[in-house]
C-alpha cells in the first residue's frame, strides 16, 4: 500500500497593528525601527507603502530597507501614486509594511480601501505590519466628533482590529506630543496654533490616549481569554448578546457604533435587527429611506454584526420574540422622534419592550447629529 504524505498546513499570515492616540506619536517611526531589527533576524521584509509626512526623522528611518515601487494611477488629469498590491504579491515577501491603514484609495485602484489591500495580502500568506490612529476606528467616530469638533471621514471597521494577532500601542505623554507639534515635527508651522486650539487640545488628546490604551488592553484581554478557553484553563461563560434595533431614520449609524462598541467590550457577537411590516412597500414608498436602510445594513456588516430582517405586522412583537429566542442581554434603541402625546395615544415600542423583556440592559441613544466643523 502506497504511503500517503500529508503536506504540513501553512500557518495563517499574521497581522500586527501599531496604534496611537494621534498623528505624531511615532507609530511609523517605531514600525520602521522594528523592521530593521526583524531584518537582522533574517526576516524577508519589504515596504509596501510609507507616509513620512515630510518628517525627516521618519524618512531617515527607512534607510536601506527594500521598498516596492508605488503604482501610478491617472485620475482627473493628474498622476497619483498608490501601493502596488500586485507587485507585492509577485515579490511575495515574508512581511510587508503598509502605513496609513484608514486611507481611501484613488478611484481605479484594485481595492476601495487600504485595509482591503491588507486583507488581500494576508489572504496570500504575507504577514502585514500596519499603523492607524485610534480616531479612525469606526465605532469611536461619534466620540471623537464630539470631543474634537471634527469629522473623521476615513474609518476602519472594528472587526479588522479583531483580526490582529498583535496590537502595539505607541504612547507618549500629552505634553510631549504638544511639544513635538510646536517644534514643527508633526505639521507645518502655519498649522500649529490652529491644531493646538482644536484637535491637539489637552482634553481631546487625553481622551484619545485613554481610548488607545483601553482598546489595546481590550485586545490583549480578549486574546488571553481566548487562549485560556482553548487550553481549558477556565470554563467559558455563557456569552452575552447585543441587539441593535435598526430604523430608516437619519442618525441610525450612531446606534450601530454604540452596539459595536458594547459588543467589543463584551467580546461577543451582535445583531442589527430591522422589522418590516407585511404591507410595507420597500424601496417604492420612500426610496430615500430604503437607501438609508441598505447603507445602515452594509455598515452593520462592516462593523461585524449579523444583519437580521424580520417581518411582522407588529414591530414590538417581532423584537420581543427575537430577543427572547436569542437570549439577548443588551439592546440599543434610538430615541423616538414622536411627540409624548403620540406615544401616549399609540404606545411605544421601547415601553412595550421594557415591560415584556426582563434581565436586559437597554441603552437609548439620541439620534440627532451634532453640528461639527469639517476638516
Amino acid at each position: 500500500m502506497a504511503e500517503i504524505k500529508l503536506e504540513p498546513q501553512q500557518e495563517p499570515a499574521k497581522l500586527r497593528i501599531y496604534i496611537g492616540a494621534a498623528p505624531g506619536v511615532g507609530k511609523t517611526y517605531q514600525m520602521l525601527h522594528d523592521a530593521h531589527l526583524a531584518r537582522v533576524q533574517g526576516v524577508d521584509l519589504v515596504i509596501g507603502l510609507i507616509e513620512a509626512h515630510g518628517r525627516k526623522e521618519t524618512a531617515d528611518q527607512i534607510g536601506d530597507l527594500e521598498v516596492v515601487p508605488l503604482r501610478v494611477i491617472p485620475y482627473r488629469g493628474v498622476n497619483l501614486k498608490e501601493m502596488d498590491v500586485d507587485a507585492i504579491l509577485a515579490r511575495h515577501p515574508q512581511t510587508v509594511i503598509v502605513d496609513e491603514l484608514a486611507h481611501t484609495n484613488v478611484p481605479g485602484s484594485k481595492n476601495r480601501k487600504r485595509y482591503e489591500d491588507v486583507l488581500e495580502l494576508l489572504d496570500a500568506g504575507i504577514d502585514v505590519w500596519t499603523a492607524v490612529n485610534i480616531q479612525h476606528l469606526e465605532t469611536l467616530n461619534d466620540a471623537v466628533t464630539r470631543s474634537a469638533n471634527t469629522v473623521i471621514r476615513e474609518t476602519v471597521p472594528d472587526n479588522f482590529l479583531k483580526r490582529a494577532d498583535e496590537v502595539v500601542n505607541v504612547d507618549i505623554t500629552v505634553d510631549e506630543l504638544r511639544s513635538r507639534l510646536r517644534q514643527g515635527k508633526i505639521y507645518a508651522p502655519e498649522k500649529v496654533e490652529q491644531s493646538l486650539a482644536n484637535f491637539f487640545r489637552k482634553g481631546n488628546l487625553n481622551m484619545l490616549r485613554e481610548l488607545a490604551l483601553r482598546t489595546t488592553a481590550e485586545q490583549v484581554g480578549n486574546r488571553a481569554a481566548e487562549y485560556r478557553r482553548i487550553q481549558g484553563l477556565e470554563q467559558a461563560p455563557i456569552p452575552e448578546k447585543v441587539m441593535v434595533c435598526l430604523s430608516t431614520r437619519p442618525g441610525t449609524e450612531r446606534l450601530l457604533r454604540v452596539g459595536a462598541r458594547i459588543a467589543g467590550r463584551l467580546a461577543t457577537n451582535w445583531y442589527a435587527v430591522y422589522v418590516t411590516r407585511p404591507d410595507e412597500d420597500q424601496g417604492h414608498g420612500d426610496p430615500e429611506a430604503y437607501q438609508r436602510l441598505q447603507e445602515y445594513q452594509r455598515m452593520a456588516r462592516d462593523l461585524g454584526a449579523q444583519v437580521v430582517n424580520l417581518t411582522d405586522k407588529n414591530v414590538s412583537d417581532a423584537l420581543i420574540r427575537f430577543a427572547q429566542q436569542e437570549n439577548i442581554s443588551h439592546v440599543v434603541f434610538g430615541q423616538s422622534a414622536r411627540s409624548r402625546w403620540d406615544i401616549l395615544l399609540r404606545g411605544s415600542v421601547l415601553n412595550r419592550f421594557l415591560s415584556e423583556v426582563r434581565d436586559v440592559t437597554v441603552q437609548v441613544v439620541p439620534m440627532h447629529k451634532p453640528v461639527v466643523r469639517r476638516v
